[in-house]
């Protein structure tokens, strides 16, 4: 029996009540309050409608259509180029303040509302390894104690700073510290039985936040109290905080017993059960810990813990599992691209409210709706269909879906909002699925490895992904909708190619899956026979 089983029997023993459930709360009402700091630019650097206010001393004689230039009689006469507009009045109308209109990101500063929102995407790429080294090393809960105090801090300090630069920096940082350390210890300390389903309902408050983010967006107009209002009540995330303990797998790992039986103590009161005796379990605290393959790594320097966390990260990027034949290297370009193409659809049409809806807080309130039955419809369907099928009609349906709203008139807004929700539904699902599917298909020797290739090209698309929405749809409408359906349509064709996992056993090693592969082409090959056989 390996010592996740015997530690999975000893939650089972624990069973689920009030000592479980306040962790699962901690951890759903950290990413209830993400939404508004991940999407932050729909509202807070949105397009505003702007006029060029030239010098008073000037006499003017036009502004350009764009409104970044203006001519004076002076250089019309002398044949000169235009000035640049440097100043300018936006209208209030939908917004009274957002970082658009106080740091004037328009005209050849335009690009940086892509930026605001791209750089916070670009932090949360070494979220996963920071997440993955410091827990480890250093523990769950102190990660995210510290993870909770810098957030605070951060996303507070953006209410009273008026640098955009500075800004733009902490979005990066804040994207850095995003850890999903909080979700990791709720699922570590979690009845084995209800795991899935906490890992599927933990989708439900992201998609409340997001409905929640549009609502107070148009309660509150003014950027800095619409930053000032969703950030003051993470410093409320410090309450369950303080009722949780570390992860008694990790402290059973790293050999602290007498704190891991602490916390089993208190496990046991706060669920009304009876644990074995405390030899038995000192006992079973010593039989995992010595089979753990993190126990060695426990007892070692500060300066060794750092040198291997280097070498892990150079042997990550370079890959050598993930693309030593055929088999693996189509299944980690295939998973790799789901992910990079699911995390692009499901954020562009978070962004996407200036493109699909004239109304872009009550897009952004029903955007969030649809997520619901997109996470919790995914259970029974591949509990009935399996992953291989559903994750690719969810992204050919979603394809179709989007392409229709390139031939839609401008006129048929009602419409346009429909299709573009409806794809909002089979990209959530898609995205639940790719997390299960991927996750099987990927064998145990390189499963973590192959999943944080998936979650980086996930990442990259959220980095490259605003520069589409914001920056390149004002200027060719159709252009987003037309690459969302293009990766969605190559992510389900190509996801066909992959195997079904339903039902079947879990790879190991490499190997393992390679053999998987051979089996499949000679049932296949048998099928042909028998049908030929048949023919005659």
């Amino acid at each position: 029996m390996s010592n996740n089983s015997k530690f999975d029997d000893l939650l089972t023993q624990l069973g689920t009540s009030k000592w479980n459930i306040i962790y699962f709360l901690a951890a759903s009402f950290w990413v209830l309050l993400v939404p508004p700091q991940f999407i932050s630019g729909v509202y807070l650097a949105p397009a505003v409608n702007y006029t060029c206010r030239p010098p008073e001393s000037e006499e003017i004689v036009q502004i350009s259509k764009d409104s970044c230039y203006y001519s004076t009689n002076m250089s019309s006469s002398l044949g000169l180029e235009d000035e640049p507009c440097t100043e300018w009045d936006f209208d209030t109308s939908v917004f009274t303040s957002t970082l658009t209109s106080e740091f004037s990101l328009v005209c050849k500063r335009d690009h940086l509302r892509a930026t605001y929102q791209s750089i916070y995407m670009m932090g949360t790429i070494f979220s996963p390894l920071l997440a993955g080294y410091l827990a480890d090393r250093y523990g769950r809960w102190r990660v995210v104690l510290v993870m909770q105090l810098v957030t605070s801090t951060i996303v507070i300090s953006l209410c009273f700073i008026h640098s955009f630069t500075f800004i733009v920096v902490a979005r990066f940082v804040l994207g850095t510290v995003n850890l999903p350390t909080l979700f990791i210890l709720a699922l570590e300390v979690c009845e084995p039985k209800n795991r899935g389903l906490v890992g599927i309902v933990m989708g439900l408050p992201w998609a409340l936040g997001t409905m929640l983010w549009g609502a107070l967006a148009y309660c509150i107009r003014e950027w800095r109290w619409l930053q000032a209002a969703v950030s003051f009540p993470i410093l409320l995330t410090l309450i369950p905080t303080y009722f949780i303990d570390e992860s008694p797998r990790w402290l059973i790992v790293n050999g602290h017993y007498d704190k891991a039986l602490k916390v089993l103590e208190k496990a046991s009161r706060w669920n009304k059960v009876s644990l074995p005796p405390e030899e038995d379990l000192r006992a079973l605290m010593r039989n995992i810990q010595e089979e753990s393959a993190t126990a060695a790594t426990a007892k070692e320097s500060v300066q060794e813990g750092s040198e291997k966390f280097f070498k892990k990260l150079s042997r990550f990027l370079s890959l050598p599992g993930l693309l030593s034949n055929r088999v693996i290297t189509v299944v980690t370009v295939i998973v790799c691209l789901d992910y990079f193409t699911a995390s692009l659809v499901f954020d562009g049409l978070n962004l996407s409210g200036d493109n699909y809806s004239a109304d872009p807080f009550l897009y952004i309130v029903l955007g969030g709706l649809m997520e619901v039955p997109g996470y919790t419809i995914t259970g029974p369907i591949i509990d009935r269909w399996g992953r291989r099928v559903p994750t690719a009609l969810s992204f050919i349906i979603c394809s179709i879906l989007l392409l229709t709203l390139t031939f839609i008139p401008s006129g048929l807004s009602w419409l346009v909002v429909t299709l573009a929700l409806a794809g909002k539904v089979c990209i959530s699902g898609a995205f639940q699925l790719i997390y299960v599917y991927g996750s099987e298909l990927f064998p145990t020797e390189v499963r973590l490895q192959g999943l944080g290739a998936a979650s980086v090209s996930a990442q990259l698309a959220s980095v490259i992904l605003p520069y589409i929405t914001t920056y390149l749809g004002p200027l060719v409408p159709w252009a987003p909708s037309v690459i969302f359906s293009s990766m969605s349509l190559m992510a389900g064709v190509t996801s066909m190619v992959l195997h079904e996992t339903a039902g079947e056993v879990l790879p190991d090693t490499i190997t393992d899956l390679k053999n998987i592969g051979s089996r499949r082409n000679q049932e296949k090959n048998a099928e042909s026979t028998e049908i030929e056989q048949t023919r005659f």
